[in-house]
């Protein structure tokens, strides 16, 4: 028995080398099928593939009128509901044989037999078919071991079972001879042909041990099989239980092509390829058949009518009647046309599935010979990849022997291995590579990975782990799964050897968990500065309302203060502070409160932050421009080279500051002089029959609006001059074209593409990045005379975004030609001691001029807005004490310091485009996307069956039952798509 400190030591051991995680996982967790399959790789991968299918149904098998005429498509409802004779069945099924004879070049002189049952039981009845217990002369060489013989347990009960069926043949065949059927004293290897002619075997059965030990054939032993059956080859035959060998023949392409010439072959597809289950199909050669014909006349079985490839010459009579393979079940290559059909079956649609998912085989991998190629490529994978891990060996120990569709290893632990342990971790590891996962007795639980379903080797087999690797799947797939094999052994032994020191009385030292960052979160008392007015609201006492962001930050288990950190008395009670001081405004201001770093961080909004001023910890500015946010501590505006995060909180006011950019143009176009038609109205001195025609205008609706930048204002913009009916133009990044076309608006290249031909011109760049060399930002003067020139006559012009962005002699000139007739400029003004600073400042010299043609604001356009300012205010809070406590930063600017780890972005709900945190707040409302699931399920089944049936009366009747379902769907999922969040493009994540 393995004593307690070594299971302490192993345990410990197991636990190091797993510290890092579980690895990446496989594409496609389902290890159980063969080398042929769909291989979704996940539940959405899965249903559009379904839906492919539907719509390939649809466009391969159509319906014809008496007169040949194409009267629309079959679908896959119309399929299950239709019988396995006639028009489609007989072309699916005739389709389906001939993309099997196809894909994997069998010649066109075998024939491939299509019949029921699963892979053990066809195969039987395929090897049977050869069989004649009543032929002397006949001898029969089986790859596996006799049944109930000494070594015959590690074959199997499938193997065994049916070669069972061979021997009992032979029993109560009159004059059958169980002798003249010889088991292989080791099984998975192919005598010499020199041995086989001497044994006078006519019929050889390769049992396919890739199903089961994954091994397979050497080129040398398949080369004696040929030679064998070339020195007779009218009476010699060769069969394969071929389920695996299909696409991961490890030969040479000329070696597998006389194989699949000279070999019969048998094939479960619906285990191989993705059709229902309970059929199979098998290839024969010229000369297989003839002695299947032979058989006829004195069959020594009796085979179930549905599995007989030699049905009665007229099937009107009995089983006892003449029988022929001619009119057989079979594909026949030569004259491109199925001899008979399956009996008994209603798998139109399994057979349909099978021949779409060739096809899909074909385009995704390539020719047959590419997939061999791809399977012996993935079996090298293996073989370096266990040289590299000794903790896993291969069960086939010959290289050459090792099968290219399946793999089949075992753990090789030391002691571990050898005791009583081994069963119990190696059953705990399937549980962590799937969906149940593991718990330790201290009761943590680990999820399971789902990295790997299906990976259990068959019962009497040798090995831990089986699983299908062929050519199907990437290398990367490969490792991955072997990878998580490895992980998953190493932490179901962790918990396996914590169950049994527990069951020993022994204490086990568990590790706390904790989902913080590595380094652990910080502890301790901090100091955050609020620099702007956060309440834009008036109390009872007219002075601004702070007092909801106040109580926000008290319910955070923080203190609110008002004043300076140097007069509150705070004390050092390892909470986080809040310093509210809205009175600081100029550089000195904030220099002389922060210049010493008496602040950790701070959370700003218009306040200009200096580069002298400190704050180790980071700052948040409500809003998304980080122009004002100058401290060195993130290294400046841009966020670069600081040891402090700078954050922002993007698209908090984005929806104010578009709603009043819309309200700019709505008071001078439509052109309508309100205030005027007000006054003569109140007067009485107004008749609409008469006076209207004084007062001609034109609506929003078809004139062209440009907008120069695609972040969360402009597109906010967009929406709002898209619901007036407006021609939207954008200019934004070519990153941004495609979620620009797919909104529906029109994209430009350039600032003066966008321009061309424009009545309204809205910016919303931002400054862009500065220059720390020059101190200039890169979209200063960036609508300059050739921008303005490109618009049409009597444009307007808005920007509510930073005055920088205009060139104002550009715009002086505008005005005064004509082409701008109105300009509405929302840009910053300070008053100090020699008059107005600021961006706003130049604009001022053009009031002498044109007075009447611009409206000028004091940045006012988003942060007069009281909730707004609240709420970017509370995500600011929110964003600073997760980076002070726990190193997360949310909406990062410019580099993230090291140490900390970047949360991505965080927008209010429906602002911005669509980030993973969007899709994430949508999957965890189990309510919200129950019911969108259920509007677009339907949704999607009436446009599907609308878009498939041709048919006018059945198109109608659809109509009028589902017409009021599709528009109240429609509705209900717009709406749900909007509470969502999802109305917009995707984010550049």
């Amino acid at each position: 028995m393995i004593s307690d400190a070594e299971l302490h030591a192993q345990r410990l051991d197991a636990l190091d080398l797993t510290k890092n995680g579980a690895p990446s996982l496989p594409s496609n967790p389902f290890f159980g099928v063969g080398p042929i399959t769909d291989a979704a790789t996940d539940e959405v991968d899965s249903r559009l593939r379904r839906l492919e299918f539907d719509r390939w149904i649809e466009r391969t098998y159509r319906k014809f009128d008496d007169t040949g005429k194409d009267i629309g498509a079959f679908t896959t409802a119309e399929l299950s509901r239709s019988m396995h004779r006639g028009y489609p069945a007989d072309k699916i099924l005739l389709d389906m044989m001939r993309a099997i004879h196809r894909y994997f070049e069998f010649p066109k002189t075998n024939r491939i037999a299509v019949g029921l049952g699963g892979g053990h039981s066809g195969y039987t009845v395929c090897v049977q078919h050869l069989l004649n217990a009543n032929d002397a002369d006949q001898r029969v060489y089986v790859d596996t071991l006799r049944p109930e013989s000494g070594g015959a347990g590690a074959s199997g009960f499938f193997r065994q079972s049916w070669a069972t069926q061979l021997i009992e043949m032979h029993h109560f065949a009159e004059k059958g001879d169980e002798n003249r059927i010889y088991f292989a004293e080791k099984e998975g290897a192919i005598p010499s042909a020199r041995t086989l002619a001497k044994l006078g075997v006519s019929i050889f059965v390769g049992v396919g041990h890739e199903t089961t030990g994954a091994n397979s054939y050497t080129n040398e032993e398949i080369n004696e099989l040929l030679t064998w059956l070339d020195g007779d080859p009218e009476n010699r035959h060769a069969v394969f239980d071929a389920t695996s060998m299909l696409g991961a023949m490890p030969w040479e392409p000329e070696v597998v092509r006389a194989v699949m010439a000279k070999c019969c072959l048998f094939m479960p597809f619906q285990k191989a390829i993705g059709g229902v289950s309970g059929y199979f199909v098998a290839s024969f050669t010229p000369a297989a058949l003839a002695l299947i014909e032979r058989n006829q006349s004195n069959p020594s079985w009796a085979i179930p009518r549905q599995l007989k490839i030699a049905p009665p010459l007229d099937p009107k009579q009995p089983l006892s009647s003449k029988r022929s393979v001619d009119a057989g079940p079979f594909y026949d290559a030569q004259e491109d046309k199925m001899l008979g059909g399956v009996i008994n079956t209603y798998s139109a649609l399994a057979f349909a599935e099978t021949t779409f998912g060739l096809l899909q085989t074909e385009r995704r991998i390539g020719s047959v010979i590419e997939l061999n190629r791809r399977s012996s490529a993935n079996r090298e994978v293996i073989n370096e990849w266990v040289a590299k891990n000794p903790l896993f060996s291969l069960v086939v120990d010959e290289r050459e022997r090792r099968g290219a569709a399946v793999t089949l290893l075992k753990v090789n632990d030391g002691e571990v291995s050898s005791s009583d342990l081994h069963v119990r971790i190696i059953a705990r590891s399937k549980q962590l590579l799937g969906y149940e996962g593991i718990t330790h007795p201290n009761g943590d639980h680990e999820t399971g990975l789902d990295a790997a379903r299906y990976v259990n080797a068959f019962p009497g087999t040798p090995g831990d782990y089986r699983a299908w690797v062929g050519g199907i799947r990437e290398p990367a797939d490969i490792v991955a799964l072997l990878e998580n094999l490895k992980y998953a052994y190493l932490r179901a032994k962790v918990v396996v050897l914590e169950e049994e020191l527990e069951r020993r009385g022994g204490k086990v030292e568990y590790a706390e968990s904790s989902g913080a960052s590595a380094a652990g979160p910080r502890e301790g008392t901090f100091k955050v500065l609020i620099a702007d007015a956060i309440g834009l609201r008036f109390d009872a006492e007219g002075r601004l309302d702070h007092s909801e962001l106040a109580a926000y930050i008290g319910e955070k288990g923080c203190v609110f203060h008002e004043g300076s950190v140097t007069t509150s008395g705070a004390t050092d009670d390892g909470k986080v502070h809040f310093f509210y001081q809205p009175h600081l405004s100029t550089a000195d201001e904030i220099l002389a409160e922060t210049d010493q770093g008496q602040y950790d961080a701070v959370i700003a909004a218009a306040t200009f932050i200096p580069a002298g001023a400190k704050f180790r910890l980071g700052g948040v500015r409500i809003g998304t421009g980080t122009g004002n946010m100058g401290s060195a501590s993130w290294g400046g505006p841009n966020g670069e080279g600081g040891e402090a995060p700078l954050m922002n909180t993007p698209g908090i006011n984005s929806r104010a500051t578009a709603q009043m950019a819309a309200k700019a143009l709505l008071k001078v176009t439509p052109d309508l002089p309100v205030a005027e038609l007000h006054a003569r109205v109140v007067n009485g001195d107004f008749d609409t029959g008469k006076n209207l025609a004084e007062y001609p205008t034109e609506k929003l609706e078809g004139q062209r609006i440009a907008i120069l930048g695609y972040g969360n204002i402009g597109r906010e913009l967009a929406r709002i001059a898209k619901a007036f009916h407006m021609d939207v133009v954008i200019y934004a990044r070519p990153a941004h074209r495609d979620n620009i076309l797919a909104e529906g608006y029109e994209y430009a290249e350039t600032p003066v593409a966008a321009a061309k031909g424009a009545d309204v011109l809205s910016v919303h760049l931002g400054l862009g990045r500065q220059d720390p060399a020059t101190g200039a930002f890169s979209n200063a003067g960036l609508v300059n005379r050739e921008v303005l020139s490109a618009l049409n006559v009597r444009s307007v012009l808005i920007n509510y975004d930073r005055g920088e962005l205009v060139d104002v002699a550009a715009l002086d000139e505008a005005l005064t030609s004509g082409k701008v007739r109105h300009a509405a400029i929302d840009a910053d003004i300070f008053k100090g001691p020699e008059g107005p600073t600021g961006p706003m400042k130049p604009y001022l010299s053009l009031l002498p001029k044109h007075a009447d043609k611009l409206e000028l604001l004091p940045h006012a356009a988003a942060d007069t807005d009281h909730p707004t300012r609240v709420a970017g205010a509370k995500q600011a809070v929110d964003q600073l004490l997760d980076s002070i406590r726990n190193r997360a930063v949310t909406n990062l600017k410019g580099d993230l310091p090291e140490g900390y780890l970047s949360k991505g972005a965080k927008t209010p709900l429906g602002v911005g485009q669509v980030t993973r945190a969007d899709v994430f707040r949508l999957a965890e409302n189990s309510e919200l996307l129950g019911e969108l699931r259920n509007q677009s399920e339907t949704i999607a089944s009436i446009l599907g069956a609308l878009n498939a049936v041709s048919d006018e009366a059945h198109r109608s009747r659809i109509i009028e039952r589902y017409r009021a379902l599709l528009a109240d769907s429609t509705l209900r999922q717009h709406n749900l798509l909007k509470a969502a969040g999802l109305l917009a493009p995707a984010a550049k994540e």
